[in-house]
């Protein structure tokens, strides 16, 4: 039972995981690691700090300690002067005093020369961690700097994603929307065509139809009367016919044979 939930735990997180990767604005994400980035900077310069101010503070003890080393050498060598020149007196008493007092200051410098090869080996063990945590800084500053410098260039190509799918959007839109609310050029140019064609059609079929025939039939009878009549005016007028018009007068002139005009008849 406890492994089954275990194992429904992982499944949860691992989903929830997802779904929180997906649904996260890269720019949030970007921005938290350059802040994370800035914070692990700043940690590490503080404990690079601290190990340097410990390599300057060992650094000062080993001078100080050395300083009074020198004083106390220095001291014990005028003990021993003036335990000799008190021998050289006979004085027992100051002999005995410089001599305690010799003896003393060779203890305190045996206690420094032992402070002060500690100090040493410490300050050298101090420095190469200074030495070490500087470099770290240095070259933790300079990867904080590619970062901001790619910092820049993921904010562009980020822009230049999401316009490029508002771009993608509105295309899908504006398909969508031809298609649903306005016709597309496709379906105006087949209705176009369709109109034209069916008025074609319709002119052939009217062109061809018996009743135009009839109407044409028709036309051209009144002409050739109308030609026959003006014709038999100029006769009684004894005016001559136009050029133009004699042949177009005796073009009915040679039909009528079958059909008389009506001036014809009645002369």
């Amino acid at each position: 039972m406890l492994k089954l939930v275990r194992r429904w735990w992982k499944y949860m997180t691992a989903r929830l995981s997802g779904r929180f990767e997906e649904s996260a604005d890269p720019k949030t994400q970007l921005e938290q690691a350059i802040a994370e980035a800035h914070d692990q900077h700043r940690r590490l310069t503080e404990q690079a700090a601290n190990v340097i101010a410990h390599q300057k503070q060992t650094q000062m003890r080993l001078d100080r300690a050395q300083e009074e080393l020198t004083k106390v050498t220095a001291n014990a060598r005028q003990a021993l002067m003036l335990t000799d020149e008190s021998t050289r007196k006979g004085d027992t008493t100051k002999v005995g005093e410089y001599q305690q007092a010799a003896e003393s200051f060779a203890n305190r410098m045996i206690a420094l020369e032992r402070e002060v090869e500690g100090l040493r080996t410490m300050l050298l063990e101090a420095t190469k961690n200074a030495d070490n945590a500087k470099s770290a800084v240095s070259q933790n500053a300079s990867a904080l700097q590619k970062k901001l410098s790619e910092r820049q260039r993921l904010l562009s190509q980020l822009d230049q994603a999401k316009m490029q799918e508002q771009m993608n959007r509105a295309m899908t839109e504006l398909s969508a929307t031809v298609g649903e609310d306005v016709p597309t050029f496709e379906q105006i140019r087949e209705k176009i065509e369709t109109r034209s064609a069916r008025a074609q059609g319709m002119a052939d079929l009217t062109s061809s139809s018996v009743e135009n025939r009839m109407l044409e039939v028709e036309q051209a009878q009144i002409n050739a009367e109308a030609q026959a009549r003006l014709s038999e005016l100029r006769t009684q007028l004894g005016l001559p016919a136009p050029a133009t018009e004699t042949t177009t007068a005796t073009t009915p002139e040679a039909t009528p044979s079958e059909q008389p005009t009506p001036g014809s008849a009645t002369s």
